[in-house]
Formats: C-alpha cells, structure tokens, sequence
C-alpha cells in the first residue's frame, strides 16, 4: 500500500507570531492526545494495523507517526475554528493560543472557545493550560505585549549541541537553528560553511570554517535578542545589506528590531551588481 502524502500546508510560526500584535492577555490550551479525536475511516482501520507476538490491534482512531497525521489534524482544527482565527485565536497542530487586547474581551474569547471545545468534544490536557498570562511559552517562544524572545529551553538545546558527524546531523542542527534565524541578524551567510555540507555531491569534511560558523551560530542563539511587538499605524524601516555570499535585512520600528531576514545568493545572482541585489 502506497500513502498519497497530503500536502495540506502548516502555518509558518513567523506568521502565526505576526498575528499576535497588540495583545496583553494570553491563555494556552493544549489537547490532551491530539491526533486520537479523529475517527478512522473503517475500510482504513486494518491498514495500520499492530502485531505482536501475542495480540493483533488495530487503531480505531488516528495513531501518532502517520505521515498524513499532522497536515489531516491541522486540516480539523482550522475547520473547527476559521471563524476566529487572525482575529483572536491561533491553532498549530493540537496547540491553542488564545490572545486579546484587554482582560474584559478575554473574557469573551475565553467563553467562545471553552464552549466550542465542549461542542466538538475535543478535550484539554489540563495539566499543559495556562490562562491570563501576561507572558506565554508558545512554540518554542516567549510572547508577551511587548517583545518576542527565544524560548531558553531551546537555547540550551543549541548549546549542547555537538558538531556534526555526517549529513543528517547537518541537517538537524539548521534545522534546529533556524527556527529562530529571525532573531540572527545575518543568520544564512554566518552558516554558508555549513549548508555547503547539504549540497547534491560535497563530500562531507568538517572544516575549521565550519566549526568556527557552527560556535558562531551558538553564541548569537544564546544572545538573541528580544525583538519588539509590530505596532500598527506606525512608520516601518527595512535596512538592507548585500554581503559578498548572501541578501540581508532588517525591519525596524522606532529604532527597535522587529526582525532579522536573509538568504544566501544563488549561483547566477553572484554576478549581479550591488544595486540590483538591493
């Protein structure tokens, strides 16, 4: 049997963070065993079947580790909630942030959505839900009125990080690190050494340059800074920067850094003048 992946895509965190401006209270809901309130289709069930050497099982609801899992889940959560996304509600996966402008509408957004939880009968893991916070850990980030910050349990992670031994370690650790890029200012040329290593008939070899990226990247991880709340009605500033290896930039608001972009240039584009690279 053959699975057609589905290629419903999952929101970007840059996205979902954006929709957070201008809020002050915060609360955090998060479904206890996500993926099991999705019934599977019965002529589906004994495709995933479990074997051991004394029973036979069979999932009657949606196990963990499925390829379609995440993107079938995400598909049920936006359905369940699309009258309230962007507007006070941000869904990824089995994750649930509530966000208002003032305690008297969290009030209200609160009541909306305990009450659609209860009618869709999908049920919280009380021990993971915090409410009226003025600050949350939320995808691997700590939200608050004022500021995004890099969320330290992932700081730690990237500092016990040891250097890679082959190409999937590679791999990880980008990945791993440029979850939070957005806090790096100049993050894809610093790792250029690196994501070589990535390349379609490089051998592996790991090099003194790509050590000295690799301690490069930890030491600004763990001294990301906090980057400032978008505020609407106010001017923006972008600051661009073309290097030798790469495009950079930065968005600004009165004078504070809402966040850090930048890529490496393309083959062909190595040959382009300074000003069509700006």
């Amino acid at each position: 049997m053959v699975t057609i992946k589905n290629k419903y895509p999952l929101p970007r965190i840059d996205d979902l963070l954006d929709q957070l401006k201008g809020a002050t209270v915060f609360s955090k809901i998060d479904l206890r065993s996500g993926y099991y309130h999705l019934r599977v289709k019965d002529s589906d069930v004994s495709n995933i079947a479990l074997r051991t050497r004394y029973e036979h099982y069979e999932f009657l609801v949606m196990p963990f580790g499925l390829t379609n899992a995440p993107t079938v889940f995400i598909d049920l959560m936006n359905w369940i909630f699309r009258p309230y996304l962007d507007r006070f509600v941000i869904v990824f996966i089995d994750n649930i942030l509530i966000y208002s402008r003032d305690k008297s509408k969290h009030v209200e957004h609160l009541r909306i959505m305990l009450q659609t939880l209860r009618d869709k009968q999908l049920y919280a893991k009380f021990s993971k839900c915090e409410y009226w916070l003025r600050e949350v850990k939320f995808l691997g980030h700590i939200v608050s009125a004022e500021s995004i910050g890099v969320n330290p349990s992932k700081i730690l992670a990237v500092v016990d990080w040891k250097p890679p031994r082959n190409v999937s370690e590679v791999r990880s650790f980008l990945g791993l690190a440029g979850y939070d890029r957005r806090f790096v200012k100049g993050f894809s040329m610093i790792a250029t050494q690196i994501t070589k290593l990535l390349q379609k008939d490089v051998k592996f070899e790991w090099s003194e340059k790509c050590q000295q990226s690799f301690d490069q990247l930890k030491v600004l991880l763990t001294k990301a800074p906090l980057l400032v709340q978008p505020k609407s009605g106010k001017e923006f500033v972008i600051y661009s920067d073309t290097p030798l290896n790469g495009l950079g930039c930065v968005l600004i608001q009165e004078g504070k850094v809402i966040a850090y972009a930048s890529r490496q240039l393309k083959l062909h584009e190595k040959n382009y003048p300074a000003h069509d690279l700006e």
